[in-house]
């Protein structure tokens, strides 16, 4: 029986990267005097990178911008995390179509709904709360409660361990290959919700692959129950 979806929140719960992330980092480089800016098509090659301060690293180095201790990152990626807890507060992100549908659905199925992510608690709280709720979620598990990044489990495994549920009886629903294998080396059956950024990355291993929460067919809590059950039964 399935007992709890389990979302990520960054182009799962809403196009966070396209309309919330991306332009939050180009203001903080600009902020702290790089000029530089992400476009649309380098960021898509950066989120193979889990982890802002990991991906500003990575790009400095790339550039040959010196920041041998590291510390130009985090303070770009503080900047820029400040930026985005603005975004949130001001109410700019919203769900995306058909996922506050799905949420009532699950609801109303006794299905609990549940978040982990590894980014920030101090923006994932808030932004959750925003788009589907306060309350709805039982239990979120952000950055803050883990020591590894996706692809690594632990977010999954601390989720599953706060909800008493075994793997089996809970679905992810992820939109990248990175979010995919972090679900699928916890146990979990995985449907992957593509957006622009992701949709044609490789999602081998996933339970099912929609467009989107409200394209052809819904995703609703009787698709959600449906794809678990093939998942175990086949």
């Amino acid at each position: 029986m399935l007992e709890a979806v389990i979302f990520d929140v960054d182009g799962t719960l809403s196009d966070t990267e396209r309309d919330g992330h991306r332009p939050a980092f180009n203001e903080a480089f600009a902020i702290h005097g790089l000029d530089l800016a992400w476009d649309a098509d380098e960021y898509r090659e950066l989120l193979k990178i889990t982890g802002g301060c990991h991906r500003i690293a990575h790009d400095l180095r790339a550039r040959g911008i010196a920041d041998a201790t590291g510390q130009l990152a985090v303070a770009i990626h503080r900047t820029k995390t400040d930026l985005f807890c603005s975004q949130v507060a001001d109410g700019r992100l919203s769900p995306r179509p058909g996922l506050v549908e799905l949420i009532a659905d699950l609801r109303n199925c006794g299905i609990r709904v549940t978040v982990a992510t590894t980014g920030s608690r101090r923006w994932v709280r808030p932004l959750v709360h925003q788009l589907i709720g306060e309350g709805t979620a039982e239990v979120i598990v952000t950055g803050d409660d883990v020591s590894q990044l996706k692809p690594d489990p632990e977010v999954y495994l601390r989720a599953l361990d706060e909800l008493c549920l075994r793997p089996e009886d809970a679905l992810a629903v992820e939109d990248s290959a990175v979010g995919l294998r972090s679900a699928r080396a916890a146990g979990l059956a995985t449907v992957i919700v593509t957006n622009g950024y992701t949709k044609d990355q490789d999602f081998d291993g996933a339970a099912a692959v929609h467009p989107g929460y409200d394209t052809g067919p819904a995703l609703l809590a009787d698709r959600c129950q449906q794809i678990h059950h093939n998942w175990w039964t086949s």
